[in-house]
């Protein structure tokens, strides 16, 4: 039986490290890496449709995404946004561009966040102008017939010189048919443009054309590449979210979707920029991957059905599009507002959202109240050890009596010696006898599991806790402590090795390795030596291995640790069981 808990606590330790991302999700990837394959050699399962890669620039055969020859140019950043006419955007949050020529926002950084910590680093820069190394853009327009249409090389015409929030702008262009095409963009105070593509037919003749949105990306951006991160594509079509990564995407070329409703985009660990077309109409959309240059371009897209325009008449439709940080909040509002499906996918929380989101949200209440995110944690620890505070007191009673028993159990050991089957018999009888479980201990892991994972996947992948500082020399929660005993806790300005790495321990991984260290001595020792000595080391093998992981994660797991020491101290003094830190001995 002690080696069944033995081999319970080592499972459920594993778990806890390194998560479902191995054990779990990776299966999970590659299954759908594989349904991805067989869908490529057989068309049109489950409603897709994949080709292979558009060979050269021609990236999409519908749409007018591909780059021209004069894209092929490869430009500085400030070259670029100076090579074509443009008109501002301006926000308390956003500032960039948008080119006149072919109406694209190619230009766009937000004010409200840094390349790093340091507050003299460099804005985030989202979008990238057209002909410089790594264009990224979003793109209106139509395909159609009866007229000539807009294109990368058409110049608009615009009403204003600034797009700003409550003051919309409207892009105009004129075929020589008379076929006038319109662009309305409105901004709000946050990081949603909302365009109206309004075509007016002053022609001779009948126009028929069908509005599209597209998402550009030249170049294969670093990715983490972790099993409990998605970076790439993806979006939602008829409620069931689609996640492709490039490589996967690459290998195919083109994955095509037909739904009503939902979103689509290219996202980064914070960062998205995502297609919101209207969430009544019927759409085609498609994921290609394909080339400019040499250079790797993605694309996601929407084409929506073609409108017949007789002479005099007048049609439009309104899309959004969202580029900005991943705000939780501002996600769900938008979701809310404009019943977008299941935008609030667009943040990773994972196959555990059920748990994990709430823990979000929980955290962020609490950071409401307290103005900071390590006290959240904190507090929200707090709240869990009060809600599973029955089941710990029931399993920490268990563990007391189990301390206690140890005198008779080592009685037991010198009594029946190597008669393995007799003493397990004896054992089971004394359990049996005093009501005791000697699983118990593995209960309040059992428990910290999913919270501990949960709180990971916060920690990782929303941005409210990127640089979020605690207090000391905690300037951002969601990475490593950045004090090592190979810097002397940083009083040696030394850049430490990165194959050191392992051994430069922080300040709070060493404390939640104590605190783990007193929490083991309150436990009953296993009988067996092996047993005791592997026990021994967890607590120091723990230190080492958490000490890479987010520093508001090691700060929860210690602060867990103590709670946990000061109930368990307290059930053991009530029942009478001796407690001392440097004896197993009742």
């Amino acid at each position: 039986m002690e080696k069944n808990n033995l081999i319970i606590f080592i499972a459920l330790s594993a778990a806890i490290l390194f998560g479902w991302q191995f054990l779990y999700v990776a299966p999970q990837v590659e299954q759908q890496q594989q349904e991805i394959a067989e869908q490529a050699q057989t068309p049109g399962q489950a409603g897709q449709t994949l080709e292979q890669p558009a060979q050269g620039p021609n990236l999409g055969v519908e749409l007018p995404g591909a780059a021209t020859e004069a894209e092929q140019e490869r430009l500085s950043r400030e070259q670029a946004l100076s090579a074509r006419p443009r008109i501002e955007i301006q926000s308390s949050r956003l500032t960039g561009s948008i080119s006149l020529k072919g109406a694209r926002l190619d230009d766009l950084t937000l004010l409200a966040y840094r390349e790093t910590v340091d507050r003299d680093s460099p804005n985030i820069v989202l979008l990238e102008p057209t002909g410089s190394t790594q264009p990224y853009y979003a793109e209106f327009g139509w395909i159609g017939e009866g007229t000539t249409l807009p294109d990368s090389e058409t110049v608009w015409t615009a009403d204003g010189d600034t797009l700003t929030p409550g003051v919309p702008l409207t892009l105009s262009w004129t075929s020589p048919e008379g076929v006038t095409f319109e662009q309305i963009y409105t901004l709000d105070d946050f990081y949603l443009f909302s365009v109206t593509q309004r075509v007016r037919n002053d022609s001779e003749g009948l126009v028929s054309v069908a509005p599209y949105g597209l998402v550009s990306r030249t170049g294969t951006p670093d990715v983490l590449g972790f099993y409990i991160l998605h970076e790439g594509l993806l979006g939602v079509f008829d409620e069931t979210l689609s996640e492709i990564d490039y490589d996967e995407l690459r290998e195919v070329g083109r994955i095509r979707n037909d739904t009503t409703g939902g979103w689509l985009g290219i996202t980064d660990k914070y960062w998205l920029v995502a297609l919101l077309p209207d969430q009544g109409v019927p759409l085609k959309t498609s994921f290609s991957a394909g080339s400019r240059g040499a250079t790797d371009k993605y694309q996601a897209d929407f084409l929506a059905p073609a409108v017949s325009i007789p002479a005099g008449g007048e049609k439009e439709m309104t899309n959004r599009l969202f580029s900005g940080a991943k705000i939780v909040r501002l996600l769900d509002d938008y979701e809310r507002i404009y019943g977008i499906q299941r935008f609030d996918l667009a943040v990773d929380f994972g196959w555990f959202y059920f748990l994990t989101k709430p823990i979000f949200y929980a955290i962020d209440w609490f950071n409401d109240q307290l103005g900071n995110f390590g006290l959240a944690i904190l507090a929200l620890t707090v709240c869990i050890k009060l809600l599973f505070f029955p089941l710990a007191n029931k399993s920490y009673k268990s563990m007391s009596k189990m301390k206690k028993l140890q005198p008779i159990m080592q009685e037991m050991k010198e009594k029946y010696g190597d008669d393995r089957q007799r003493l397990n018999q004896e054992m089971m009888e004394l359990y049996k006898k005093e009501k005791v479980n000697p699983l118990s201990g593995c209960l309040p892991i059992l428990i910290q599991i999913p919270v501990f994972f949960a709180l990971y996947k916060v920690l990782f992948v929303t941005i409210e806790m990127r640089h979020a500082p605690f207090y000391g020399w905690i300037h951002d929660l969601s990475a490593p402590d950045p004090l090592g005993m190979l810097t002397l806790f940083g009083l040696v300005d030394w850049r430490v090795p990165a194959i050191l790495a392992v051994v430069n321990i922080g300040i709070w991984p060493i404390i939640m390795g104590a605190t783990m260290y007193v929490q083991q001595r309150l436990n009953p020792a296993p009988p067996d030596p092996v047993q005791a000595k592997i026990f021994m080391f967890l607590p120091l093998f723990f230190t080492f291995l958490l000490a890479g992981f987010p520093a508001g994660l090691v700060i929860y797991w210690a602060w867990n640790n103590l709670l946990s020491v000061i109930q368990q101290w307290v059930i053991m003094s009530r029942m009478g069981v001796k407690v001392s830190l440097f004896s197993r001995g009742t």
